[in-house]
C-alpha cells in the first residue's frame, strides 16, 4: 500500500515538475565539443562530421537557449546534406529535442514521428515521442484547468456586483 501511495506522490510530482527524462547538458561539455569541432577542421570530413555530430547533442541539451537555437540552427542547417538514412535518423531526432526545450511541442513532436519512419520500433525515439505528447496533454489540462478558473473568478465577480446592485 505505501509503495501504492509512493508511486502515486511521485507521478503527481512528476505532473507538476515537468520532468522528461531527457538529459540535460553542461557547458564544460559543450565547451569540449567546440574544441573537438576546431581540432577536426582539416583532418577529415568524417571526423568533422562526427564532432559536428557531438557538439549538436550537446547543444540541443543544454539548458541555456542561446545553445539549443544554436543547435537547431547546426542541425536544420547540415539536413539536407545527409545521405544516410541513420544519420537522418539522428538529426531529425536531435532536432526534436531542441524543439522540445524550446517550447515548441507540435514542432517535436512531427520530427519526432519522421525518425520513427525510418525506424518504427526505436526506442529513443518512442521514448522522445512519449515525452513530448504527455506534455503537450499535460500543458492542455492545465490549459483547461487556468481557464476554468478564470471563469469562476469572473463569475463570483460579477455575482458580487450583481449582489451590491
Amino acid at each position: 500500500m505505501e509503495v501504492k501511495i509512493g508511486n502515486f506522490f511521485d507521478s503527481v510530482g512528476s505532473f507538476f515538475s515537468g520532468g522528461d527524462q531527457i538529459p540535460w547538458c553542461d557547458r564544460d561539455v559543450i565547451a569540449g565539443c567546440e574544441r573537438e569541432v576546431a581540432e577536426a577542421d582539416g583532418v577529415s570530413q568524417e571526423r568533422m562530421n562526427e564532432s559536428i555530430m557531438r557538439l549538436s547533442w550537446a547543444l540541443v541539451h543544454s539548458r541555456r537557449p542561446e545553445d539549443v537555437q544554436r543547435g537547431v540552427a547546426m542541425l536544420e542547417a547540415s539536413l539536407a546534406a545527409t545521405n544516410s538514412p541513420l544519420q537522418n535518423r539522428e538529426k531529425l531526432y536531435l532536432l526534436a529535442v531542441g524543439y522540445y526545450r524550446s517550447g515548441d511541442y507540435s514542432r517535436s513532436r512531427q520530427l519526432v514521428e519522421r525518425s520513427l519512419e525510418v525506424a518504427p520500433d526505436w526506442r529513443q525515439g518512442l521514448r522522445l515521442k512519449k515525452v513530448v505528447e504527455d506534455r503537450i496533454a499535460r500543458d492542455g489540462v492545465i490549459g483547461i484547468g487556468i481557464a476554468a478558473t478564470a471563469v469562476l473568478i469572473l463569475g463570483g465577480i460579477a455575482a458580487a456586483i450583481a449582489r451590491k446592485k
